[in-house]
This record gives C-alpha cells, structure tokens and sequence, in this order.
C-alpha cells in the first residue's frame, strides 16, 4: 500500500518531468488528482526545503537543483551499481546494444541500470523501470535461476498478459521455455513484450539474491548477431561472477565512523 504523502511527492516530480515547464498550484493539484489545498501544503514544505521554486507570483513553480544534486550523490555511491556498471558498460561497447541491469521486485522486473545503445536506433529505458516477467528477457532469466516452488508461487500471483502472438500464454508454454533456455544459458525475449524488440539475458547472483543483465535492442539486429550476443553476455555473467564470488557475496561499505 502505498504511503499517500511519499507517493504524491513523487508524482508531484513526475508531472514536472512529463509537462518539462513551470506549473501552477491548479495544473499541479489536477495531476495529482488532489484538492488544491492538500496541494498546496505540499508545494510550501518541498519550497521549505528548497526543492521548489517560484517563477514569479502566480506563474508557476519549478523544481530547483536540489533534487538533481542529491539524487547524483546518491547514484554515485550505490554499492552494488558502482562494481556492476564498468561490466555493463564493457558489454555495451561489444554489442553496441543497449545492456539493462534488474532484479525481481514481487511480481514484476525492477530496471536498476541502464546503459545505451551509441546507435540511433536503440531500446531506451529508465531505471526504475518495471516490466512483468514472463515477456521479459530479465524476469526470464531470473525465474529460470530460481527454485521450482519458488517460481511457481511467483508466477501463480501474475497476470498472464498476452502483448504479441509470441508472449507465453501459460504457465506450461513458459516452462518448456524456460527449459530450453537453461540448457543453453541464456534466455530470450524475441518479439514477446513488443514485436520488434529483442533481448537475451543471464542471470548473476549478488548477496544471496538473483539479478540478471541483459542485450537488448531492435529484433532484427538482435537476431542477426545472437550467437555473437550471447557469448559477450556470457562473458559478462562470468565477470560479474568473478567481482562477487561463486557465492555472490557482497559486503557492503560501512557508514561513516561517528
């Protein structure tokens, strides 16, 4: 359930990011479908706080720098992203693909990295993204990763979506899916979340945890080069293996000594 004064901050930012000008109190309580007093009260603590600003009496208000500066401060010290990204990184320049970073959040796919294309033509994404699972080369590869009664009362909570003609249409047609894509390993999303996208993924496990990374990009590329693909993607498996151990452990910076 969701924190009702958190989750109106946060789609207060999101109204700023989808508009990208200055809104007034009224064009901010109708985003939020909220009265323009509750509004309000929220504008004056984030302009307290120095994360708004007024363009001028009546005219609107602005996000300042503030969120920008600390959110950089904050994704410049995730411990786990700092020892991931040079191995994403190094698989985008192989692939010249865009290489996606997530984990299994409940019952969806949380995007935590992402890294582009240099081609203009790309998957574009965000992290923070979420995808479900079974149309997905992430969420395919971590569900392959896990125990059996794991991923059965997983998938027993989902919606099975169909997106294209190629999207597993049951639990059945998924596991001889993910069957096949274990004895080969890696897993694929051709065409099943969206028909012209494609993907690979492999799972990597981190603090007793499965994550995966994946190559993704327009399918008839991905296609085109999979075998190619899959072996930079296995490579980067095996170094991301190599940064937590065979046991994927992670010890975590310690705070700061007081």
């Amino acid at each position: 359930m969701d924190v009702k004064t958190a989750a109106r901050t946060i789609d207060l930012f999101e109204a700023f990011a989808e508009h990208r000008r200055p809104l007034t109190l009224t064009e901010l309580a109708r985003a939020l479908a909220i009265p323009a007093s509750s509004c309000l009260g929220l504008v004056r603590t984030l302009a307290g706080r120095g994360y708004l600003y007024e363009i001028q009496r009546r005219n609107g208000f602005y996000p300042t720098g503030r969120l920008y500066a600390r959110a950089s401060i904050i994704a410049a010290h995730d411990p786990l992203l700092e020892r991931v990204r040079p191995t994403l990184e190094a698989l985008r320049d192989a692939t010249a693909e865009s290489v996606v970073f997530g984990k299994m959040k409940e019952t969806r796919i949380l995007y935590l990295d992402y890294v582009p294309s240099p081609q203009s033509v790309r998957y574009i994404a965000e992290a923070g993204d979420m995808r479900p699972p079974h149309a997905n080369s992430l969420g395919k590869a971590i569900l392959g990763a896990m125990d059996r009664a794991d991923r059965l009362a997983l998938l027993s909570k989902i919606d099975w979506q169909r997106f294209t003609s190629r999207t597993a249409k049951d639990l059945a047609a998924l596991e001889a899916d993910l069957d096949a894509s274990r004895e080969r390993g890696w897993y694929a999303n051709l065409g099943e979340s969206i028909a012209d996208l494609g993907a690979i993924a492999s799972p990597v496990r981190v603090g007793g945890e499965w994550f995966a990374v994946s190559v993704v990009g327009p399918l008839n590329r991905i296609e085109a080069s999979i075998v190619r693909h899959a072996l930079h993607l296995c490579a980067a498996r095996d170094a991301l293996d190599a940064v937590f151990g065979a046991d994927g452990a992670m010890t975590l910076p310690s705070g700061p000594e007081t």
